[in-house]
């Protein structure tokens, strides 16, 4: 099994892993491929707001850089990002994909939420 690469971290960025959030391969195949299509934004940088039908919704887009105080985790060719404040939320999250016609996409599944909406979008705790 060859040994994967260990990135560097940027200055003031921990390196965090799976017990912060996981990606199964599905998820980290497509990560992969849309990150190599972003590829001056190699980051996946997932997050929590405020807002939609439950009170907080997850957030995700590619970036540039990591900043100051974030998590990386790293899945050799999908790099996720993660503000700490967001982290609090998502300790423990499983980030899925599916290519299906009907609710395919990418899918969250956070042990932390106590209610969801039907289109999983956004969450209470």
């Amino acid at each position: 099994m060859p040994e994967q690469q260990t990135i560097q971290l940027p200055e003031g960025v921990r390196r965090g892993d799976e017990r912060l959030v996981k990606l199964t391969a599905a998820a980290v195949s497509k990560v992969a491929k849309l990150a190599a299509k972003e590829s001056d934004k190699p980051y996946l940088r997932v997050g929590i707001s405020g807002g939609g039908c439950n009170g907080l919704s997850y957030k995700m887009r590619f970036v540039a850089d990591a900043r100051k105080g974030d998590i990386l985790v790293d899945f050799g060719d999908a790099q996720v990002v993660v503000d700490s404040k967001s982290a609090l939320y998502l300790k423990g999250t499983y980030l899925d994909y599916s290519d299906a016609l009907i609710s395919g996409g990418f899918k969250f599944s956070n042990p932390n939420a106590t209610s969801s909406c039907s289109c999983g979008e956004s969450f209470s705790v």
